[in-house]
């Protein structure tokens, strides 16, 4: 019974992200919050920042887990790390809204405005004092960092994951495609490690992005956003610190650091965008490789296989689910056996 009774924010968060995005495409149209499709050759205007309603979903989603335990289960249990991580996640998500409204084609917030905005979002994880100080070390055992954990640690991690998951982007499904497949490894890595409730948290925000994928991926209808790739990428620290599996979230984030090396190439600046072409496929806009996007495409070319903004999404995916599955392999005594 009570873990029928779980599926029911779960649900939630799927159906209002699924039944509200209608209404928020038509508002965005009506507004004039559009932007182009750049991968393709007659950039059509779509929907921007539909990740507010995902953001939505989640939070109703999570609120009715609240009632649940509180109502049903009489507990206040995580009650704290659970509101935390509501208040984070919407923090990070509003950050990531005004960066949208300021505009991605004039810059938006500067990166010294998002880096501290976002150490004030973690400001919630930070005074309840989140995850646990101790950490393994190689060749030094354990180490208890203290009120270095809180004070750095966590702003750090939230800041890496939330402004790094917003590079993969550019092309339709591939963000809310990347968050569905991260935040099932790590909601998996929490049930295997006894932390059910922070797989529920991962639950919701997944079947959010799936119902948000219905209408983004190609051709899209609406676009996500920064509202949603800060949202989605302060979760992802989150889930990781309150459940003390840092590590293989970091692991998890390989082909985001390799992103940001890229990136770095361009000074930040480069897009990930291809250069589409008339038959369809999409050529490298650029002499050299700023992404992993441009990496996807390069490879397919390489392998005689045309490169459509479908196939790159998927080679991405495909490469991000190898490095789960390493992840779970590499990590798999403190996973299955810790």
């Amino acid at each position: 019974m009570a873990s029928g009774i779980l599926l029911i924010p779960i649900l939630a968060s799927f159906f209002i992200t699924l039944f509200l995005l209608p209404f928020w495409m038509k508002k965005a149209r009506q507004i004039g919050l559009l932007w182009d499709d750049m991968n393709k050759i007659k950039a059509e205007k779509v929907a921007g920042s539909g990740g507010i309603m995902v953001l939505l979903g989640f939070i109703v989603g999570v609120l009715l887990l609240v009632a649940y335990r509180v109502f049903y289960l009489h507990t206040t249990d995580y009650l704290i790390e659970i509101l935390a991580t509501l208040l984070v996640v919407t923090l990070a998500g509003g950050i990531g809204l005004v960066d949208d409204l300021l505009g991605w084609v004039h810059g938006g917030l500067s990166i010294k405005s998002r880096i501290f905005l976002v150490i004030i979002a973690a400001i919630p994880l930070m005074v309840i004092n989140a995850g646990r100080s101790l950490i393994l070390f190689p060749f030094l055992g354990q180490v208890d960092l203290g009120f270095f954990y809180p004070l750095v640690l966590i702003p750090l991690g939230i800041v890496a994951a939330t402004t790094t998951f917003n590079m993969i982007a550019g092309h339709n499904g591939l963000e809310a495609g990347q968050g569905t497949l991260i935040l099932i490894a790590l909601g998996l890595v929490a049930y295997l490690t006894g932390q059910s409730w922070l797989s529920v948290l991962a639950l919701c925000m997944v079947v959010a992005l799936i119902a948000f994928l219905y209408y983004n991926f190609y051709p899209a209808k609406v676009f996500p956003g920064d509202v949603l790739t800060y949202s989605v990428g302060a979760l992802c620290a989150i889930l990781s610190i309150l459940g003390n599996f840092e590590k293989i979230a970091v692991f998890f984030f390989i082909p985001y650091i390799l992103e940001v090396i890229l990136k770095s190439r361009g000074k930040l600046i480069k897009q990930s965008f291809g250069k589409p072409q008339k038959d369809g496929t999409l050529a490298l806009p650029y002499d050299k490789l700023y992404g992993l996007e441009h990496v996807a495409i390069a490879l397919l070319q390489k392998s005689s296989i045309k490169p459509t903004e479908k196939r790159v999404v998927y080679t991405l995916w495909i490469f991000q689910i190898i490095i789960i599955l390493l992840g779970f392999v590499i990590f798999r005594q403190g996973i299955f056996y810790g």
